[in-house]
């Protein structure tokens, strides 16, 4: 009975770990594809000019933060599903969640795809979006189909692994009895809905729809940074605990 508390325990340590690891990361991956795009995009829109301009220059830059981003979306998503298996050891719940961010890992990778896709043909690109940003998808559709499908394809199976990621951060936030864990998951949740408002407008446009979607960058920031801050005591916890049992060893 002893030894199963201890893999228990073990176990609930690497999850923590993991947790924390993958929300830093997934806070520093929001502001790099999310936030500084889209600070770029509201600075050509109110106040064109310069840099801030429809111009490759811009759409190039964009792409490449995306791009990185993505790349650190795959690591946050890698880290939460390896939590979640961690935790699923002692609770089978998390199965769901360690599954649903793999299909979200393979989501991410056809995004980067398609943003390299697009940083190829910038010049193409900006001609058709430049004056009508909202059909950005249609304009890399007619240039580069596989682009576009990738990019749909992508944000399904990458929306499905945020879905998971917020299945099991309510989860693990019952488990470590965090309610800032909790909240993250319940942020993340709002934040993959809004997500979904131009796909809805599309079959039933209803005003105001815009000015959701200008509070993506603080969502995207908000949900990881409230799952490290609930995480955080718990893995410092960890480490005290193992640096008694070492202490005491010794």
């Amino acid at each position: 009975m002893a030894e199963d508390l201890s893999d228990a325990a073990k176990n609930d340590r690497k999850g923590a770990f993991r947790l924390g690891l993958g929300s830093y990361f997934g806070l520093f991956a929001a502001v790099l594809a999310v936030v500084l795009p889209s600070a770029a995009i509201f600075a050509t829109a109110y106040n064109p000019g310069g840099f801030f301009s429809f111009a490759p220059t811009l759409l190039e830059t964009s792409s490449v933060l995306v791009l990185v981003g993505a790349a650190l979306f795959i690591l946050a998503l890698f880290l939460y599903r390896r939590a979640f298996s961690a935790l699923r050891k002692v609770d089978s719940e998390f199965a769901l969640a360690s599954f649903l961010c793999l299909l979200g890992s393979v989501g991410l990778v056809l995004i980067l795809v398609a943003a390299a896709v697009v940083t190829g043909t910038a010049s193409s690109l900006v001609t058709c979006i430049k004056g009508q940003p909202s059909h950005a998808l249609s304009c890399l559709e007619s240039s580069q189909p596989f682009g576009a499908y990738t990019a749909v394809i992508g944000f399904v199976l990458a929306w499905l692994g945020g879905l998971g990621v917020v299945f099991g951060l309510w989860i693990a936030g019952s488990r470590f009895r965090s309610p800032a864990i909790t909240l993250g998951s319940m942020v993340y949740l709002f934040f993959l809905f809004v997500l979904l408002l131009p796909l809805v407008e599309f079959a039933f446009p209803f005003p105001g729809s815009q000015y959701l979607l200008v509070i993506v960058p603080v969502l995207s920031v908000a949900a990881p940074l409230l799952v490290l801050v609930g995480i955080l005591p718990r893995i410092r916890a960890d480490q005290r605990a193992e640096a008694g049992t070492g202490t005491s060893a010794a």
